[in-house]
């Protein structure tokens, strides 16, 4: 457990000293981050989790042995890890979608500002998504080819305008608690609604629902949140 909810404790996962190096100055405690550990591969993940209390792990995708993509899929096939954000300097679209597909909670470009760097992670650490602007709509669609199974293949109208409510506000990036917010509705509720909407759409996680929100006009690029 975090011993202090005010700060996001993040694992930081890149194979370049340099490139930790400077997120490292870039997540202060004074704006509201630390740093609580480092892996240089996806490899070390697992043991770095194990010995820290982790709210966001910032997961570059390109390392050596073990990749940021297999670190994530591992990652997420164990209950209760906290949720990945992904970092790369390549603007590839098949290898953003993948970090989508393997359960990442959403994508920003080494290349952006320390702003969005900071809000796309604070962003994640509280249980929303984020996908950097520039690149979304390719990377939507190439992870929409990749897609198997039945997904995003539930008819909107089966939702209730609630459910339609909380897609909308999923698709945008909120989190659950944000969303209980706007909708002026329980967190309890919120889960229970996202549930029922994962079931109804055959859905598999919220990167799914993003990927339909878009899909079926619900939420546009240009309305996310970053």
């Amino acid at each position: 457990m975090n011993p202090d909810p005010e700060i996001v404790r993040v694992l930081l996962v890149d194979d370049q000293e340099l490139v930790r190096s400077g997120l490292r100055r870039i997540l202060r405690r004074r704006d509201g981050f630390v740093v609580a550990a480092e892996c240089a591969d996806g490899a070390e993940v697992p043991a770095a989790l194990a010995n820290q209390a982790i709210d966001v792990v910032v997961m570059d995708l390109r390392m050596k042995h073990v990749d940021g993509i297999q670190a994530t899929q591992r990652l997420r096939a164990i209950p209760d890890q906290p949720p990945v954000l992904a970092l790369t300097t390549f603007d590839d679209d098949e290898l953003l979608s993948g970090a989508l597909r393997a359960g990442a909670m959403g994508f920003v470009l080494k290349d952006a500002s320390a702003e969005d760097l900071m809000r796309a992670i604070r962003t994640v650490a509280l249980g929303g998504s984020w996908l950097d602007p520039a690149v979304t709509g390719r990377v939507l669609a190439t992870y929409r080819k990749a897609a198997t199974g039945p997904h995003q293949t539930g008819p909107p109208d089966s939702l209730t305008a609630r459910e339609r409510d909380v897609l909308a506000a999923i698709g945008g990036g909120l989190s659950n608690g944000e969303i209980a917010s706007a909708l002026f509705i329980s967190e309890l509720t919120v889960k229970s609604h996202i549930g029922r909407i994962f079931a109804k759409l055959n859905l598999r996680d919220r990167a799914a629902v993003i990927v339909y929100a878009f899909d079926h006009g619900i939420v546009t690029p240009s309305e996310h949140a970053p």
